[in-house]
């Protein structure tokens, strides 16, 4: 679990905070000042192929519509990546890509309190983040794809194709 706050005004986000509890772990970031953890400046990572990447998401409950959707981009990660992890807080799962210790992170089904705070903290560690359409309603739209540029640019289309159907 964490605790997450994002600050905005007017619409746009100037501050963002995570606390990891359990790892007493900080990671914010202040608009256009770059992102950190205790203190230190992070960054996404570099990670540039798929099949050296290590992905987070988690298990969406109570919209099982779109799982066939969700279990194809889970299998194709599943066979050609290092890994999938589920911490259990998409704020966790954000604030990781932000510091590279995940690659990329997709989920849906989620809350504009579930991600605000950590994807400002990707876009200001140099990450990208976008709804599943490639667009920028991730806080309302209720899925999210947040990433380093290369594993973004190149997990993006997958994702795009299998939650299209």
């Amino acid at each position: 679990f964490a605790i997450a706050v994002a600050l905005q005004k007017d619409g746009t986000t100037n501050f963002g905070i995570i606390l990891d509890v359990a790892r007493k772990d900080c990671f914010y970031a202040l608009k256009e000042k770059g992102a950190f953890l205790n203190n230190e400046p992070i960054s996404v990572s570099s990670t540039s192929d798929t099949k050296d990447s290590l992905i987070a998401t988690g298990f969406p409950y109570y919209d099982y519509e779109r799982e066939a959707a969700y279990f194809e981009v889970f299998k194709y990660f599943m066979h050609n990546t290092r890994g999938l992890r589920r911490m259990g807080a998409a704020a966790i799962d954000l604030a990781y890509v932000a510091a590279g210790r995940f690659d990329l992170f997709y989920e849906y089904s989620l809350n504009p309190w579930d991600v605000a705070a950590g994807a400002f903290i990707v876009q200001e560690a140099g990450g990208k983040v976008s709804d599943f359409k490639g667009g920028d309603n991730y806080l309302y739209g209720q899925e999210i794809i947040a990433g380093n540029p290369a594993l973004f640019d190149a997990s993006l289309p997958l994702i795009r194709k299998a939650f299209r159907k």
